[in-house]
């Protein structure tokens, strides 16, 4: 696991080693063990490294055999083992033990569709000097990030936005669509940044460069939900056993302490039940609680870990983090709107004190479909009501004042098919924005439609409507979500978060599975629970979903309170000129009398900081003397 940075000429312009030990420089935190660069007429490459396998000679950057390719490598490549057999064979001769290595080698043998080869997570910039090419990888799923823009005539890639940020050819400023797409969603786009020009490279996409040719992105791979409804429950139910185990014994191989995340959740609960059948000794497991009762699920970790005899440790977090909550933006690199990246802080630096690598449990619910929305979506589907009934229902809706009790579910009914899921899914709504952000802004993201791009997506997924919302989160909401949040917080702590569900041999094998075997009446994750029925005890199987929640509203309305109120409304916030002081005020006072506006006040409160910090002062890194 590493941070990978680097800088192509695309004109005559020469790239400095300084400039690529600066961008390293802001990236510590990704790789604290090692440092490597490669700097070529028109190219430099630099790492930072994080060991995990071949802890002796697995120094990067690596070569061929006659140093004519190199790679820069943020990742793990499980299979690794099974390529280099093969490579061996075919003539190629290795220098070291690491992973690494087989990219250069299958780069020689199958040129960019080198990619097709790789199971694991990761994001690599490689540079052939025959051919004076670029080629840049990242993952099918979006488990590793990648940053590039064009500056200066040169492209200017990294592994975060602040590593890009360090060349000081790089501008700031706002990308207006992504600053809606942000508050509407929580995230920036999948292949924008906030900053104008500055993008992220899509998961399952190669992006090649060459002086002549310019950029070009492709895709790759993508999922296809393809049901196959002449096989048993019983077939998926085993077939789902071994491609798990399988997963979990992939991502067991390491050269230094292992353990896992555990909430007490069935996605996290299963990967610990595997991974303690496959074990010799004791997994570390790594839990985090509340004092507030409505959002402590210690109990449940710690019943899975006693039945699994897990060497278990656990946080009780306190609502006085601001501190924490300071320090965020800074490894967080974007702003994001998931409150969740705090107890995935948390966690992270809890199992930072006793292992290098963790396994988490995310991707159950999009294969598996586990969330609520999913529920929702299909009782909203049994409505029927008429057309001018959801109008006149809408109506009365716009007039009642906001923050009154069942305005929104009024506004709701007025919405029909993908319309209807959207509406209930994004956090501030068309007309919400027009009241939070100042006229200039409101201008500025006008062609910001978020519907229509989402309906586009899913028009890939014809299908089942289950199947097409589930290859809609997996494609947006898992990438620019969940898999930022635990990069960035595992990272930030120096730890490598591996995530077993979402190995693309499994992800294929569930897109197999009928929606009807996913989603049976209320109960969600169908198939997954009958898989585990004998392995998880049935308190953890059938108990009611929480999700990663933490007491946010509370707090704000307790000691965070003047913290929030003097941050969003202070002269700093307000002569951005970008939200409405006044609704921001109205905000606050609704969460105060007990609307809970956890989501709405974090996404704002992150905004600010990270504009503190990224766009106030430079923030760029002293290079190190050579």
């Amino acid at each position: 696991m590493c941070g990978i940075a680097g800088i192509m000429s695309l004109s005559d312009r020469p790239v400095q080693r300084e400039e690529i030990r600066s961008m390293c420089d802001a990236m510590i935190h990704r790789g604290p063990n090692d440092e490597g660069l490669h700097l070529a007429p028109g190219i430099g490459l630099g790492m930072r490294r994080l060991s995990i396998i071949d802890l002796e000679t697995g120094r990067q950057p690596v070569e061929n055999e006659d140093g004519t390719v190199s790679v820069v490598f943020n990742g793990e490549i499980y299979n690794f083992k099974s390529l280099r057999r093969a490579l061996e064979k075919q003539g190629h001769v290795f220098k070291t033990e690491t992973d690494t290595e087989v990219i250069v080698h299958l780069y020689e043998q199958h040129g960019d569709e080198c990619v097709d080869k790789l199971r694991g997570m990761f994001a690599f910039a490689l540079w052939d000097q025959r051919r004076r090419k670029l080629l840049i990888g990242r993952d099918r799923l979006g488990k590793k990030p990648l940053y590039y823009t064009i500056a200066g005539g040169r492209l200017v890639f990294g592994s975060e936005l602040k590593v890009v940020l360090q060349v000081p050819d790089v501008e700031r400023r706002f990308n207006w669509t992504s600053l809606a797409h942000y508050l509407s969603t929580l995230c920036t786009p999948l292949d924008e940044s906030i900053l104008d020009g500055i993008h992220k490279l899509p998961p399952a996409h190669i992006l090649t460069a060459t002086p002549w040719r310019g950029l070009e992105v492709k895709q790759y791979w993508d999922v296809r939900f393809d049901p196959d409804y002449n096989k048993p429950e019983e077939y998926f139910v085993e077939r789902l056993r071994h491609l798990l185990e399988e997963s979990v014994r992939l991502r067991m191989i390491s050269d230094v302490p292992l353990g896992a995340f555990l909430s007490g959740g069935i996605d996290s609960s299963s990967v610990v039940a595997t991974m303690a059948r496959i074990s010799s000794k004791p997994v570390k497991t790594f839990s985090i609680g509340f004092e507030d009762k409505a959002f402590n699920e210690l109990d449940y970790a710690r019943a899975v870990a006693r039945r699994f005899g897990t060497d278990h440790h656990e946080l009780v977090v306190e609502p006085n983090v601001l501190e924490l909550i300071d320090d965020l933006p800074w490894y967080l690199d974007e702003p994001f709107g998931d409150p969740s990246a705090i107890p995935t802080y948390m966690v992270s630096k809890l199992a930072a004190g006793s292992v290098t690598v963790v396994l988490s449990g995310d991707g159950g619910d999009e294969l598996f479909a586990g969330y609520d929305r999913y529920l929702v979506e299909s009782r909203e589907r049994r409505y029927r009501i008429p057309r001018p009934a959801r109008k006149a229902a809408a109506m009365v809706g716009r007039l009642m004042p906001e923050g009154m009790k069942g305005r929104n579910f009024l506004r709701h009914l007025a919405y029909d098919g993908a319309d209807r899921y959207f509406d209930a899914n994004v956090l501030f709504k068309q007309n919400q924005m027009a009241s939070l952000v100042e006229p200039e802004v409101l201008s500025r993201t006008q062609g910001f439609d978020l519907a229509s791009k989402r309906r586009a997506m899913m028009s890939k997924e014809s299908g089942h409507w289950l199947s097409s919302l589930q290859y809609l989160d997996t494609k947006h909401y898992l990438p620019n979500d969940i898999l930022t949040k635990v990069d960035r917080m595992s990272m930030a702590h120096s730890i490598e978060a591996r995530v077993p569900l979402l190995d693309h041999h499994l992800v294929e094998f569930a897109a197999t599975i009928p929606p009807e075997l996913k989603l049976r009446g209320t109960t969600t994750k169908y198939i997954f629970k009958k898989a585990m029925e004998g392995i998880l005890p049935n308190e953890i199987l059938y108990r009611p979903k929480k999700g990663f929640a933490i007491p946010l509203s509370r707090w704000f309305r307790g000691q965070l309170n003047g913290f929030v109120r003097d941050l969003l409304l202070s002269p700093t916030s307000r002569q951005r000129g970008i939200f409405n002081a006044r609704y921001i005020g109205k905000l606050l006072d609704m969460n105060e009398r007990g609307r809970d506006l956890d989501f709405q006040l974090w996404t704002l409160i992150t905004f600010e900081l990270w504009c503190r910090r990224f766009m106030d002062t430079r923030n760029r890194v002293a290079a190190r003397a050579s």
